[in-house]
């Protein structure tokens, strides 16, 4: 079964290679990069339908007016500019963050929590399946969140619950050996971690 749920993956792949041609431009790449009017409009209309598309268009023609009178900056430039230094800070700190929040050492050692937890051998794979499934649901649960709650909330929260459930893990895998159903516990808690991490970071 594994071979094809790789596999699978290609599936998706080619229904762009095969569709891709047959989508238009985007219109602010045809009107800013490659400045050609006529190709836009026929682009909006293709993708909006018939009707007066000149609001985009000037919104287009006014984002092209501040890329052009925005300097490029190299990245030394950028550490450099001091009014850039909050938001290099904060970029920093997020991904920072993101790298050491924990997730990559959960999805290591899941499965010998899965083997602790008594599941016959052959279920462990489908319940890492269902981790992974998780992560997938609990992110586009976050695609409808974050207009209603915003990216700085989600972010807290999120990292909150996180150690949380780290905190509450490191003490269900202590005392594993000394009640049985805290293998079951430790389990809940790897879902509940991989769902708080998709709807924050």
């Amino acid at each position: 079964l594994w071979p094809w749920l790789l596999a699978s993956s290609g599936l998706s792949a080619l229904v762009q290679l095969v569709t891709l041609p047959f989508f238009p431009d985007s219109p602010s790449y045809l009107l800013i990069q490659k400045g050609n009017e006529e190709a836009c409009r026929k682009a909006i209309r293709k993708l909006w339908g018939e009707g007066d598309h000149q609001a985009e268009i000037d919104d287009i023609l006014k984002e092209k007016a501040t890329m052009t009178s925005t300097k490029n900056l190299r990245v030394l430039e950028v550490i450099k500019e001091r009014s850039l230094r909050w938001q290099l800070y904060i970029l920093m700190t997020v991904m920072t963050t993101l790298q050491l929040c924990g997730i990559n050492a959960i999805y290591f050692y899941s499965f010998e929590v899965f083997h602790t937890a008594k599941f016959e051998e052959y279920l462990i794979p489908y319940v890492s399946l269902g981790v992974g499934l998780c992560e997938c649901l609990s992110s586009i649960l976050c695609s409808t969140l974050i207009d209603r709650f915003g990216r700085k909330v989600l972010l807290w929260g999120g990292y909150m619950l996180m150690c949380s459930v780290l905190a509450l893990l490191t003490m269900t895998l202590s005392l594993q050996h000394q009640f049985f159903w805290m293998h079951y516990f430790s389990v809940i808690l790897i879902f509940l971690f991989v769902i708080f991490y998709g709807i924050g970071p």
